[in-house]
C-alpha cells in the first residue's frame, strides 16, 4: 500500500479546501489503501493453456470477491465487460449488508463463459447458483462491432463494481443476514422501494480476484482498482440499465498526485464525462520485470487494461474522439513503444515487431483489456494463444534477454499528434514540499488511462522424492502490480 502517498494526498486537499479551492471536497481519486466506492479489476479470463498432452488443455476459472467493509448496508452494480472492445456481457445489481462479503466463479461454457455463485447476498436479478448451468455471458451489445460476433469473445474481459447508493429501510432490513441468509424479499427490492430507500454511499469496498489454474498448478491473485470519492450523490439504477459507468463521476473533479504535486483539476467543461476517471488512471510509462529463462521454463504475460476508452472510441474508421488514436474497426490501435533491460543493465528499445499484426499497426495496443506475452529467443515461433493466461487479445513480443524488465512508453514519437494527452479545465496546484498553491488555466496529462499488472510462471515439469520415488508437479505462478510515471503539465 502507498499509505505515504494517499495520506499525503489528502492533507493536501484538506489544505486546499481551507483555503477555499473549488470543488476538493468531494473529488475522485486512486484509493492507494484499495478501499473506494469503485473498484476495477483488470482482467478476468477462463481461456485454456496448452498443457503438451494432447486433449488436454487446462482451463482458467475466475474467482471474484467484494467486500463492504463499512456498517451500512450498499447497493452496487456489477458489470463484466470483454476485453476487444469493452462492451458489456453481463450486469446486475448486488446488495451488501454491513460487513458483508460477496463470491463468484466465472466459468467457461460450451460456447463462451458465466457465473456462478454459492454466496447468499442479494441479486437482483438472481444470479445462477449452479456451476452445471452458470448464468451466461451473452453478445448482444457487440454484435455487428467488427471485432467477431462469437460468443468465445466473452472468454477474457474485465470487471466493474461501482457503489450506487447506501440503502435504509426495509431494503436494508432485506438485505441483512439473519443466521447467515438475508430474507431479500422481493417487494423490499422492488424499484420503487429500492430508491425510496437509498442515500449517498459511503466507499469502503475491496475485493480482489483469482486467476486460478488447476491442471498447470499455478493461480494469481490480482488486487482491484479502488476509486475514491466517486460520487457524492445517489447513482442508484434498476438492474435493467446499464447505468452507472464510470462516466457517472459527481462531481467532474480529479485529485491526482505527480511527484510532489497534488493537482485538483475541474472537468465540469470538457466534451466527455469520464474525463475525470481517465485523468486519475493517466501514465505516460509502465514499468515491470519479465522472466524467459529455459532452465525453469519460465512465461511472462503483461495485462495493461484501459477501463475509460470506451467512452472515447466508436465503431467505425477515422479518428476517435479524442486521447486515443481510432475508432474501432475490428481494433483500436494506439502506438507504443518499448525498450528492454537485462539483467546487467543493456538495453533495446523495439518500435515495432508485435505478431501476430494487429490491424493496422505492428507497434500498437489494439484492445481495451490488452496482453503482451513475451518469448525468448526472439526468433521463436509465436503461439497461438498468450503463453501464460491463454489469451487471444495479446501480441507476441520476441526478446534476446532472458530475464530483465521493460519500460513501455504511451507518449512515443509514433503517437498521432495531439493524441494520449488529456488537456483539462482549471486546476489547482499543491507543492508538498514547499507548501506552495498555484492555479493553472489548463493542465495536460500525458499518456493514457492504464491499469494491470504481470503474470510470471516457472515450471520445473516434475521432481521425483526420495526414496519412496513419488513424483510431484513443480509449477508456481506470481503476479506483479506495473509501476508507472505520471506526466502533467
Amino acid at each position: 500500500m502507498n499509505t505515504f502517498k494517499h495520506k499525503s494526498l489528502y492533507a493536501a486537499v484538506a489544505g486546499l479546501s481551507a483555503l477555499g479551492a473549488t470543488g476538493v471536497a468531494q473529488a475522485v481519486s486512486v484509493n492507494h489503501d484499495g478501499l473506494g466506492q469503485v473498484l476495477i479489476y483488470p482482467y478476468f479470463t477462463v481461456r485454456s493453456v496448452p498443457t503438451g498432452l494432447v486433449g488436454f488443455d487446462a482451463a482458467y476459472n475466475s474467482l471474484l470477491s467484494v467486500v463492504n467493509s463499512t456498517n451500512s448496508a450498499k447497493a452496487v452494480k456489477v458489470r463484466f465487460l470483454e476485453g476487444k472492445n469493452s462492451r458489456e456481457v453481463l450486469d446486475f445489481n448486488l446488495y451488501l449488508s454491513k460487513h458483508d462479503v460477496w463470491t463468484a466463479a466465472i466459468i467457461p461454457t460450451t460456447d463462451g463463459a458465466g457465473i456462478f455463485t454459492a454466496d447468499k447476498s442479494c441479486t437482483t436479478p438472481t444470479v445462477s447458483s449452479s456451476s452445471s448451468a452458470p448464468t451466461p455471458f451473452v453478445n448482444y451489445a457487440y454484435v455487428g462491432d467488427t471485432g467477431g460476433d462469437s460468443l468465445d469473445r466473452t472468454r477474457e474481459g474485465y470487471v466493474e463494481i461501482i457503489e450506487m447508493a447506501d440503502v435504509i429501510g426495509s431494503t436494508a432490513t432485506a438485505v441483512t443476514h439473519v443466521n447467515g441468509v438475508p430474507p431479500c424479499t422481493a417487494s423490499a427490492l422492488s424499484d420503487a422501494t429500492v430508491l425510496s430507500n437509498t442515500i449517498p454511499g459511503t466507499g469502503g469496498l475491496f475485493g480482489s480476484m483469482t486467476l486460478i489454474n488447476v491442471l498447470k498448478g499455478e493461480d494469481f491473485g490480482i488486487d482491484p482498482t479502488a476509486l475514491d470519492g466517486f460520487s457524492s450523490t445517489v447513482r442508484w439504477f434498476p438492474p435493467a440499465d446499464v447505468k452507472p459507468t464510470l462516466a457517472d463521476v459527481n462531481p467532474k473533479t480529479s485529485v491526482v498526485v505527480a511527484g510532489s504535486n497534488v493537482l485538483i483539476t475541474d472537468w465540469s467543461a470538457t466534451s466527455n464525462n469520464v474525463d475525470a476517471v481517465s485523468a486519475i488512471l493517466m501514465h505516460n510509462n509502465v514499468y515491470n520485470e519479465f522472466v524467459l529463462e529455459p532452465a525453469t521454463q519460465s512465461g511472462t504475460d503483461w495485462v495493461l487494461t484501459f477501463p475509460t476508452k470506451r467512452d472515447y472510441v466508436f465503431v467505425g474508421s477515422g479518428a476517435a474522439q479524442k486521447l486515443f488514436e481510432s475508432n474501432f474497426n475490428n481494433g483500436s490501435c494506439d502506438a507504443v513503444s518499448l525498450t528492454f533491460y537485462d539483467r546487467e543493465e543493456r538495453e533495446v528499445t523495439v518500435q515495432s515487431g508485435f505478431s501476430p499484426p494487429p490491424p493496422t499497426k505492428f507497434d500498437s495496443f489494439c484492445w481495451e483489456a490488452n496482453v503482451v506475452s513475451y518469448r525468448y529467443p526472439s526468433t521463436k515461433a509465436a503461439p497461438a494463444v498468450s503463453a501464460v493466461l491463454g489469451s487471444k487479445n495479446f501480441y507476441s513480443q520476441g526478446t534476446d534477454f532472458s530475464a530483465g524488465w521493460v519500460a513501455i512508453n504511451l507518449t512515443s514519437a509514433n503517437v498521432a499528434p495531439g493524441r494520449h494527452r488529456l488537456i483539462g479545465g482549471g486546476s489547482t496546484v499543491f507543492n508538498t514540499k514547499t507548501g506552495q498553491t498555484i492555479g493553472l488555466t489548463t493542465t495536460t496529462f500525458n499518456g493514457l488511462p492504464v491499469i494491470g499488472f504481470a503474470a510470471i510462471t516457472f515450471e520445473n515439469g516434475t521432481l521425483s522424492l526420495t526414496p519412496a520415488g513419488a513424483q510431484i508437479q513443480s509449477n508456481y505462478g506470481g503476479n506483479f502490480n506495473h509501476k508507472v510515471t505520471t506526466s502533467v503539465q
